[in-house]
Order: C-alpha cells, then structure tokens, then sequence
C-alpha cells in the first residue's frame, strides 16, 4: 500500500505562499487619523457612489445602485447611521444610479449612467441639486440632463465634477481598460449633452474622484487603482492608489482636505475604509501615491514608488513567508 502524504504536495505549498506573500504586501498602511466606519441602514444594500460632504463635516452621500428610487442618504461617519434622506423631485424614474459627486458651490451631481443592458441605452441621465444645508428628511427639487456618448452608447460607473470648473466627466467600465469622457462646458437642459473622449483609463473603473484641488484624478476598479495628474484635461499617469480588498469595491471620495480617499463596497453592512491619497496631504500632487495596483497598470510599471510604511510592512510581509516555507519544507522533509 501506497504510504500517504501526511502534507500537502509541494506545488500547493507554493502557491499557498505566494498567495501569503501578495495579501501581505498588498495590505496598504493607513494613515493614523482615518477612521473607517460601516453604513447600518438596512435600506442601503447597493451602495454605489460616495461624495464627502463639504457643508457637514464627517457626513457621506450615497446612493443605492437600482430598483431603489429617487433617494440619497446622508450617512454620519461616526456612528455609520443615517441622518438624512434626501428625496429627489423633478425627475423620471432613476434606472442605474452609479455615482454621486459634489462640484462647485456644493452642487451635488448624481450619475444614473449605469447600464445594466450591457451598453445599449441611447441615453442616460445626470442629476443635480443642491447639497441642503439641514441634515433631515427632505424632497429636493432636481435638475435631469439627458447625456449621449459621442460614438456610441456605454455602461459606466464613474462620474466626476471638477471642483474648480464644474465640468463633469465620465469614465465608461470596460474590462480591458476605458475611457475618459468629457461633457459641454456647461450642462443644458434644453437638448442632448454630448460626452467625447478625451483619454484612455486603463483600468476597469468602477469610480472616480477628483482632489479637492482639481490637480489629480483618482479612478478605482475591484482590485486596484490609478493616480493621474490633471493638467487641464490632459492626463498623466503618476503611480497607483492604495485601493483596499473589498467584496465588491464600487465607490470613493477624497476626504475634504484632500489628504485622504474613501473607499466603499456594495453590500448590506458595507465598509467605507481610508487611505492615504496620492501625495499625502491635501491634494498638492507632491510626492507619488504607493499601493495596491491594477493588473494593467502594473504590467505597464506604472506607479510612483511605495512610501515608507508600504515598504515595511513589504518587507515584513517577505521575512514571514520566508519562514513559513522554511518551516513547512523542513516539514515535508521529516515527512518524506
């Protein structure tokens, strides 16, 4: 009889550590003052899109992703409860609502440009109203754009609204990489606005968020993240975002001062956890973002280099998998 291994092989072995050595690696450092909180109301299931609230401090919008209504709730990021529910007035009935964004002078931009037909819709729509100044239960009043791709219909997730220009952009989700798109300098109601491509993002986007400064462009995926300097519209890639494993990552938002980004996940309970943004501190660009990496990104060695705390816990990350396969081939060694 065929004695039996009383380990596994060693082919297993292996890829249990390097699955060791990448979760350990990719564990991104957190900066000391973040505080990562779960949204408790039961409503919010789909939590799609996040925008940090400049008129109340501490305070996140968000939205479900469909076959909810026309509702943005406020959520107090101390508690995680929600303070405020805010019903939207003015508008048809909401299809796939994928992002939130706040722009000049706390104007609160909702994208329902979500299509879940696979990118079929000739049309999909943004919301704007104004971020109310009371925290309570409320209907406000919105205004509907119809908006159009220049060549051709999309699904998309990520819609930003330059903080200084009120221009509102839109990353289409791709699984290869997508792209930018730019609206009208101003939005109109009386016709179709027209979005063009102006960029590549190369990265499948599930959102997107400018620095309070408007001088870089954050865009997440599942997985990972890019950083990008804005130049006027001209963007440049500058290194990668520190994006946390989450069960379905869909959201982010800079903390007000810039110094931060958010990132939320879809699901009941869903955490909305922080990481240091690209630079380290309000948004001024200096220095370059560390993190996990999307896969494209990556293979391009795009990606400034890891600040000081990803490096140690890298290198701690390194000497543990050591010793784990020391450990587990003097292991099979007495085994053999």
């Amino acid at each position: 009889m065929r004695r039996r291994r009383p380990f596994p092989p060693r082919e297993l072995l292996a890829g249990l550590a390097g699955f060791l050595l990448i979760a350990a690696v990719a564990a991104p450092a957190v900066a000391a003052d973040a505080e990562e909180f779960t949204i408790e109301d039961p409503r919010i299931t789909e939590s799609s899109g996040l925008a940090a609230s400049r008129l109340h401090p501490g305070v996140y919008w968000t939205h479900n992703d469909s076959d909810d209504g026309a509702y943005l709730y406020a959520v107090d990021s101390r508690t995680g409860k929600t303070v405020a529910t805010v019903t939207m007035t003015g508008v048809g009935t909401p299809r796939d609502v994928e992002a939130i964004s706040i722009g000049p002078g706390d104007q609160l931009y909702v994208g329902d440009i979500g299509d879940n037909m696979g990118g079929t819709w000739d049309h999909v729509w943004i919301y704007e109203l104004p971020e109310p100044k009371e925290l309570k239960d409320q209907t406000v009043r919105a205004t509907q754009y119809d908006v159009r791709y220049a060549d051709g219909a999309r699904d998309a997730e990520s819609l930003m609204v330059h903080p200084k220009t009120g221009r509102v952009y839109i990353a289409d989700k791709k699984e290869d990489g997508g792209s930018l798109y730019e609206g009208p300098a101003t939005l109109s109601t009386s016709g179709v606005n027209v979005f063009r491509k102006t960029a590549s993002i190369d990265l499948w986007a599930t959102d997107g968020a400018f620095s309070p400064n408007g001088e870089q462009l954050a865009v997440r995926g599942y997985f990972g993240g890019i950083a990008y300097d804005w130049n006027d519209g001209k963007i440049e890639q500058t290194g990668r975002l520190s994006v946390p494993l989450q069960r379905q990552g869909e959201s982010m938002t800079y903390t007000p001062d810039g110094t931060q980004i958010m990132y939320g996940s879809e699901g009941s309970g869903s955490s909305v956890e922080p990481r240091p943004a690209p630079g380290g501190g309000a948004g001024t660009g200096a220095g370059s973002p560390s993190g996990e990496a999307s896969p494209r990104a990556a293979e391009q060695g795009g990606g400034g280099a890891g600040d000081t705390k990803n490096v140690q816990v890298g290198a701690v990350a390194v000497v543990a998998v050591v010793v784990v396969v020391w450990g587990l081939r003097r292991l099979l060694r007495r085994s053999s």
